[in-house]
């Protein structure tokens, strides 16, 4: 999922900086955190945000009549960057900690404290980055993250309290939260939105051409449901 975005990126021309990267014990990614710019970046990733699951053959750690399908999620968080004048923090609000970089089954990466979690006081919000050996870079980075998780969060209430007479009255039209489903035994991607089906799953996964293609589809698909959106909103009030 990580290189899917990053081929993207490369695809679309955008700048893709990563904030934090955290391996797996067994191989693979357990977090990671990047930032993505370009011309119309979050127009075009906004509807990548949520569950993500798939289904495949583990490659490691199973012995051979215990290889079969395996069923898991990832969750994807698309946040937009605000500007400076967006939103203001108190410095006295901040609680930030520093330690020590960390690597694939724990251990540490690096001798100095340079990576940095920052704690917004009032809400709870975490923000960390430990991907540059500059305790000072790591502390902008994380800063800027804290931002964005701020700002959605003032953002996702506003939304929250727009959309909830929708869908309390048309439900969420799906059986589970996933978005998208990714079958690699069945070399089969679907997105559960629009109804999309490809059988060609390593191109999908490439970053390129298809998975923009889906994009394309799925604003098509949100710009409806808001046009849907606004018709009840206003047959409420009139």
């Amino acid at each position: 999922m990580f290189d899917m975005y990053q081929g993207l990126a490369s695809y679309k021309n955008w700048d893709f900086e990563i904030f934090n990267y955290t391996p797996a014990e067994y191989g693979g990614l357990h977090h990671a955190a990047v930032r993505i710019a370009g011309e119309s970046v979050y127009r075009r990733l906004k509807h990548e945000g949520g569950t993500h699951r798939v289904q495949r053959i583990p490659e490691v750690g199973l012995s051979s009549r215990m290889q079969r399908i395996h069923t898991g999620t990832m969750t994807v968080i698309v946040l937009p960057q605000p500007n400076e004048l967006d939103i203001s923090i108190d410095p006295k609000d901040l609680r930030v900690d520093t330690f020590r970089s960390r690597g694939a089954g724990g251990q540490s990466v690096n001798t100095t404290d340079s990576a940095v979690r920052i704690v917004h006081l009032p809400t709870g919000t975490v923000a960390e980055c430990q991907t540059s050996r500059s305790q000072l870079q790591n502390r902008d980075t994380a800063l800027r993250v804290l931002k964005a998780r701020l700002y959605q969060s003032m953002m996702g209430r506003e939304t929250e309290q727009r959309l909830t007479a929708r869908k309390q009255q048309v439900g969420t039209r799906s059986q589970s939260e996933r978005i998208r489903t990714y079958n690699f035994s069945q070399d089969r991607v679907t997105d559960h939105r629009t109804g999309y089906v490809t059988r060609d799953i390593k191109e999908f996964m490439r970053g390129g051409e298809p998975l923009d293609d889906l994009i394309s589809e799925l604003l098509e698909h949100g710009d409806k449901e808001a046009l849907l959106e606004l018709v009840v909103t206003c047959s409420q009030r009139y």
